[in-house]
């Protein structure tokens, strides 16, 4: 195994779900506040998952998302 190999591209991985996971979540508070679904002074339960196959992983990682 390549250790190098392996950081990397975990760190790629976990960029790639950093960021999209953020867009969407940014993109799915603001039509929630545009519709009147959330007011924008909320606290929001967070939860991902994240599974690896091959491996039998899954990790779950709770979180609050402040927005205000």
């Amino acid at each position: 195994m390549n250790e190098e190999a392996l950081n990397t591209t975990i760190r790629k991985f976990l960029k790639k779900l950093g960021i999209t996971a953020q867009r969407e979540i940014e993109k799915a508070v603001r039509d929630a506040v545009e519709n009147g679904r959330l007011k924008g002074n909320e606290s929001l339960r967070a939860k991902a998952t994240v599974a690896v196959s091959g491996i039998n992983l899954n990790v779950e990682v709770d979180g609050n998302i402040e927005l205000a």
